[in-house]
């Protein structure tokens, strides 16, 4: 071997790899959203340190964002264009990115740029400073209207009272994740997921960026308040069994008061004599304790509804393709 092909070797052995890192976008009818959105991650990473990849999750959109995905060259990212089937949900979306995404540090970010790309730099040094969870957390959400802002204070107060895993405040997806943390997060074997709460149960080394959470420039929101009802049910009941436990004090207490009322009219009859009884007061006791009993089937049916679509064991989103969109370098 020349010497000078050993020592073309030995720099090659000595020059450091570098890493890459993943971006999942889930996307659901942001046409308008995509050009921004990827114009402005290749504008805020930083290429001379870490190779790219966006993971662009289309989920079932109905509009051209589909379309718009598979005809953009984003600079400085390799784009990788995952089509599901359907419309699975943002949840099921974001574990489809979690699966093909092979950064060593993982980063979930929302398609409306509300998740600014200009906090990646700051995540990633924490990252390197041995963190292997980096968490966004919104210190101002005046972005977000009144209600939506009450009732997400009321969900983390009503949460965190009930599970056994704290789920931080005002944090949403937008988060980096060591490569050891989504692997176990691939790992798990549930179909219905509950990110916030699967990323908090996972644990690890821990830390937090603050940032102020910009409106939404383009598009609307594809949260309603009846998806987002059904979101906070889903994780309440994913993460917690305290309201079963509490129909189960209920239960005790309300029998408790019919045992003592009984003795009540056995004592008042043995003492005054037989009292004809009114019928408003029975109709009112006989509907109280049906409003009970069928509030009690029903938190107990959120739970045996959830079992019963895990035990089908029904992958939680299906893949159409995936399409692979090499990184260009930015002429600027």
């Amino acid at each position: 071997m020349s010497i000078a092909s050993e020592g073309l070797q030995s720099s090659t052995a000595s020059k450091p790899q570098r890493k890459l890192v993943s971006i999942i976008i889930p996307f659901y009818n942001e046409e308008d959203n995509v050009a921004a959105t990827l114009e402005e991650i290749g504008r805020c990473v930083n290429h001379d340190l870490y190779d790219w990849e966006v993971i662009a999750v289309n989920d079932g959109s109905s509009d051209a964002t589909l379309a718009v995905l598979e005809a953009s060259r984003p600079h400085n990212v390799s784009l990788v264009i995952v089509d599901l089937s359907r419309n699975f949900g943002k949840e099921a979306a974001l574990s489809a990115g979690l699966e093909q995404a092979r950064g060593a540090a993982v980063i979930p970010l929302d398609a409306d740029l509300q998740d600014p790309p200009e906090l990646l730099a700051e995540m990633l040094a924490l990252w390197e400073n041995g963190h292997d969870v980096v968490l966004a957390k919104r210190i101002d959400r005046s972005s977000d209207g009144a209600l939506k802002r009450m009732t997400a204070r009321a969900f983390y107060k009503v949460i965190n009272r009930l599970s056994d895993v704290e789920i931080p405040n005002d944090v949403g997806d937008f988060r980096l994740m060591d490569r050891r943390v989504v692997d176990v997060l691939c790992s798990l074997p549930e179909t219905r997921r509950f990110m916030k709460g699967l990323f908090a149960w996972a644990g690890f080394r821990t830390t937090t960026v603050n940032y102020t959470r910009p409106e939404r420039a383009l598009g609307t929101t594809k949260f309603s308040g009846w998806k987002l009802w059904n979101l906070a049910l889903e994780g309440i009941t994913s993460f917690s069994i305290a309201p079963l436990k509490i129909w189960t004090y209920i239960g005790f207490g309300v029998a408790l008061l019919s045992f003592m009322y009984g003795g009540f009219i056995v004592i008042t009859t043995l003492m005054f004599g037989a009292d004809v009884p009114g019928y408003a007061s029975l109709a009112s006791m006989m509907l109280f304790m049906s409003g009970l009993q069928m509030m009690g089937l029903g938190v107990l049916g959120e739970y045996v509804g959830r079992t019963y679509l895990e035990s089908k064991n029904r992958p939680p989103y299906v893949i159409r393709s995936v399409r692979n969109r090499k990184a260009q370098k930015h002429d600027g």
